[in-house]
C-alpha cells in the first residue's frame, strides 16, 4: 500500500549494518535446525523511538534483531528479513516507554547452550534477554497473549486538591464536594504550608499573587494542542524564559511538594477510584478515534491495585498495577489521569463510569514518564502446555534479575527525570489554570450531555490498536 512501510524495507537499515560485517564462521556452517520459540526481554525505551521497527530511528526491535543475527540465533540467510524467522513481538510500546517484561517469538537456532548469554553481549546493558521457551510451530505471542499487566508510577502530591486560587479551585469553590473531611482539612493545612514556607524565603501574598496573574496569562496564550476527540492539554513547547523571582518561587514550591506525604485517607480515595474500571466497560472517551457503538471500544479490566505510599530521593510515590486483557491507544494514561482529577478536585467516583455512557468528553493523557509494560500473561496458552508436561511462558524464574533491572533502568530514571523536569507536576499545575475545558466543565457541572465531540483527523492514532503509550 502507498506510503505503508513493509517490515522487509523496515529492517533494511539493520541488516545492512549486519550484512556489513567481516564473514563469520556461522556463514559457511551448514544449515542449523530451528525451533518456535517465546523470548522473554526486557528494556528501558530512553532512547529509543518505540519497540517496533521504524528506520532511520533506533528502536528495540531493531536493535534485538540485530543482536540475534549477531549471536547466530538467526541465520545469516534470514538476517535481511525478520519475516523469514515468523519475528513477532507480543505488545507494542512507543516512544521512550519502558517494559520490564514483554514476548517476541521467532524461530531460532537454539542449539547453543549459551545462546541467551551471546545475545546479551550484542545488546546494550538497557535491554536484556532473560531466556526463551520452545512453544509449537503455530505460537504467536500477540495472538495468544491472554491479558497484559501495566504499571504506572505517580508521585502522590499529585493527589493533593487543586489550589484555592487557581482557576479549577476557583470552579470548585462553588461545587458541591464529596470528599472526606480529613482530606478538606489536610489539603487546607497544605496550602497554608506552602504560603508559609514562601513566608519564611521572604516571599510576600502580594508578591505571589502577582506571580501567580503573570503565570495565568501565559497560561491563558498557551497553544493547546487537540489530537481527535481526546483534547489533550499540552504544553506548548516553546518554554518562556523564567525570571529569576519565578525560578526562586519554584524551587521552594518544588521542596514543598516533595516533602509531602499522603494521609492513609487520601491514597484509599484514589484506590476507590481506580476500581470504577475494572469489569468490562465501553472506553470510548478513554481512547483516541472510537466511537461508543464501536465494538472495539469494550474491554474487560481484571484488576487495578495501588501500593502502600514509598519514598525515594525525598518524594512519595505510589505504583498502581492495570491487569487488562487489551487495551488501546492511549487509555492507561487517560484512565489515571481521570482517577487523579476525580480525587483531586473531591468529586464522586462516578464521574468515570459516566464516561462509559453515550457522552463525549476529551480527557488529557497523564504523562508518559510514568508508564511501563509489566508483562504480557500467557494463561490459556500456558494450561494448554502445561497438560502437554512442556515449560510455561512466565517470567516467574527471572523475577529477582527483572527486579534489579526494573530499579536500575526504569525506576531511577523515572525518579530522576521528574526530579529534573517536574513533568507531574507541569501536567496537572496547567490543568488548574486553564480555564476552557471539556473535562473540567464535566468535572464541575452535571450537565456533561452538552458536551459534543470533534472529528477525529489522525489516521496514526486510529491505527494503533492493542497498544498503549
Amino acid at each position: 500500500m502507498t506510503g505503508k512501510r513493509t517490515i522487509e524495507e523496515a529492517v533494511v537499515s539493520a541488516a545492512k549494518r549486519v550484512d556489513s560485517e567481516p564473514a563469520t564462521d556461522n556463514d559457511k556452517a551448514p544449515r542449523r535446525p530451528k525451533r518456535k520459540v517465546a523470548v522473554l526481554v526486557g528494556y528501558c525505551g530512553t532512547g529509543y523511538h518505540g519497540m517496533q521497527l521504524n528506520p532511520p530511528h533506533r528502536t528495540i526491535e531493531g536493535d534485538l534483531f540485530q543482536a540475534f543475527v549477531k549471536a547466530g540465533a538467526v541465520s545469516q540467510d534470514n538476517s535481511n528479513d525478520p519475516k523469514k524467522s515468523s519475528f513477532l513481538r507480543a505488545a507494542r510500546t512507543d516512544k521512550g516507554v519502558h517494559a520490564a517484561g514483554n514476548v517476541v517469538s521467532l524461530k531460532m537456532i537454539v542449539e547453543d547452550e549459551d545462546i541467551v548469554e551471546r545475545i546479551n553481549s550484542h545488546l546494550p546493558e538497557q535491554i536484556r534477554v532473560w531466556g526463551y521457551v520452545r512453544t509449537n510451530k503455530s505460537f504467536e505471542c500477540r495472538k495468544m497473549c491472554s491479558s497484559r499487566i501495566y504499571e504506572y508510577i505517580l508521585p502522590t502530591y499529585a493527589l493533593m486538591s487543586a489550589k484555592p486560587s487557581s482557576a479549577l479551585g476557583q470552579r470548585l469553590a462553588n461545587v458541591k464536594q464529596v470528599e472526606p473531611q480529613a482530606l478538606k482539612d489536610e489539603a487546607t493545612k497544605f496550602w497554608q504550608g506552602m504560603e508559609d514556607a514562601y513566608a519564611a524565603e521572604g516571599i510576600s501574598a502580594e508578591d505571589l499573587i502577582r506571580i501567580e496573574k503573570e503565570a495565568a496569562e501565559e497560561a491563558a496564550k498557551t497553544k493547546v494542542q487537540q489530537d481527535g476527540t481526546a483534547r489533550n492539554l499540552r504544553l506548548d513547547e516553546e518554554a518562556t524564559e523564567e525570571t529569576p523571582e519565578r525560578k526562586r518561587v519554584k524551587a521552594i514550591a518544588n521542596n514543598y511538594r516533595r516533602a509531602y506525604r499522603a494521609i492513609p485517607e487520601r491514597i484509599e480515595q484514589f484506590r476507590e477510584a481506580l476500581k470504577e474500571y475494572e469489569g468490562v466497560h465501553n472506553f470510548h472517551n478513554y481512547t483516541v478515534g472510537k466511537g461508543f457503538k464501536e465494538a472495539s471500544s469494550t474491554r474487560v479490566m481484571k484488576s487495578l491495585t495501588v501500593s502502600d505510599p514509598m519514598v525515594i530521593n525525598g518524594t512519595e510515590w505510589v505504583s498502581i498495577k492495570i491487569h487488562g486483557q487489551s487495551f488501546m491507544l492511549h487509555q492507561i494514561r487517560k484512565m489515571i489521569a481521570m482517577a487523579v482529577l476525580v480525587v483531586r478536585c473531591g468529586v464522586d467516583k462516578s464521574k468515570i463510569s459516566d464516561l462509559f455512557k453515550d457522552v463525549k468528553v476529551g480527557i488529557p493523557k497523564a504523562p508518559a514518564l510514568g508508564l511501563l509494560l509489566e508483562q504480557p500473561v500467557y494463561d490459556g496458552f500456558n494450561s494448554r502446555l502445561s497438560r502437554l508436561g512442556r515449560d510455561s511462558v512466565t517470567f516467574d524464574p527471572y523475577e529477582k534479575e527483572i527486579d534489579a533491572f526494573k530499579h536500575k533502568f526504569i525506576y531511577d530514571r523515572i525518579y530522576t527525570q521528574e526530579a529534573k523536569e517536574n513533568e507531574f507536576h507541569a501536567f496537572f499545575a496547567f490543568i488548574d489554570t486553564y480555564r476552557v475545558s471539556e473535562l473540567l466543565d464535566y468535572l464541575t457541572d452535571t450537565k456533561s450531555e452538552r458536551v459534543n465531540a470533534e472529528p477525529v483527523d489522525d489516521e496514526d492514532e486510529l491505527a494503533a490498536e492493542d497498544n498503549e503509550g
